[in-house]
């Protein structure tokens, strides 16, 4: 059975899809962008724009009972490669002890809101 698993403190969802779905122990989050949940602004900048989109993942998670430790695969969306060493340096910090996931990063022409980074993550329920 699909649990629908939505959380305040991560933007609300902008279009026809939900924050995440928990299946048999599979959590599947929708692609995040920068938006601070709390004031429904996007952030700027891809520094502010990655942490701003690692905390919403985060959020997310932790609303289904886990953490960046469950996190099997991601996938990174970039407006601009020039911006990955930023981008991976920041989200490396999200994961303790060098368990991270498997994971693709693409260059793409355009993101929602024009947005210079979205992450999307598949975690499962140890």
């Amino acid at each position: 059975m699909k649990k629908i698993v939505s959380t305040n403190n991560a933007p609300a969802a902008i279009g026809p899809y939900s924050q995440a779905n928990l299946v048999n122990g599979v959590l599947y989050i929708s692609g995040q962008i920068p938006i601070d949940p709390s004031t429904g602004n996007l952030v700027d900048g891809i520094e502010k724009e990655t942490h701003q989109v690692m905390k919403n993942l985060k959020a997310i998670l932790e609303e289904a009972g886990m953490s960046f430790c469950n996190v099997v695969k991601s996938t990174i969306f970039l407006k601009s490669m020039d911006d990955f060493a930023v981008m991976n340096e920041i989200y490396a910090s999200y994961f303790e002890g060098g368990n991270y996931p498997a994971r693709e990063t693409v260059e793409v022409s355009c993101l929602p809101k024009n947005v210079s980074v979205e992450i999307s993550m598949i975690a499962h329920q140890f």
